[in-house]
């Protein structure tokens, strides 16, 4: 098989990315993937890839930030970049500040968002529902008091006391 970029040289890497299920297989020749940043020669796990670690680290003549970052460790465990790189896991809960640059784009991509949502059981999506609208015209009243606006604030409080009245009588019914 041919490398997909210089369709020259025989393809020896081959990587595959499954998104939203569907597969994207590359294949690139020794060459061709280190002029795209991977290190060929040295060990690479897959959390170096899921973490966009593989590339080179940068050169002892880099500026020094590349060089610090590379250099980080953690400040209460000191687990280094290197060994985080390595093994993938974390040693105590500031490395997740120590190392939050590098994790943020990590979480978002494995996660889709950086915001944890969790699963709700059948039986209490109603209940969650309700409570998540009642939440919102809170929040809508209690501006609108804050701005004196107070016929609209009258209309919101029916609102939560039917969407809670509504509630209470499903769980009765349950």
């Amino acid at each position: 098989m041919k490398c997909e970029l210089c369709q020259e040289q025989e393809a020896t890497i081959h990587l595959t990315q499954v998104v939203d299920g569907a597969v994207k297989k590359v294949h690139l020749c020794e060459a061709c993937a280190s002029q795209s940043g991977f290190d060929v020669h040295g060990p690479m796990s897959i959390t170096d890839i899921l973490l966009g670690l593989g590339h080179q680290d940068p050169p002892a003549t880099a500026k020094p930030a590349a060089i610090k970052a590379r250099d980080r460790s953690c400040p209460r465990c000191h687990l280094r970049r290197a060994d985080f790189k390595k093994s993938g896991r974390l040693g105590c809960p500031d490395c997740y500040a120590a190392f939050a640059d590098e994790l943020e784009p990590l979480l978002r991509a494995m996660h889709r968002g950086d915001q944890h949502r969790g699963k709700v059981p059948a039986r209490e999506q109603e209940r969650v529902r309700t409570t998540r609208a009642v939440d919102s015209l809170q929040a809508q009243l209690e501006e609108a008091v804050r701005a004196e606006r107070y016929e609209e604030a009258a209309q919101l409080r029916d609102a939560i006391q039917a969407a809670r009245g509504a509630d209470q009588e499903d769980t009765d019914a349950t």
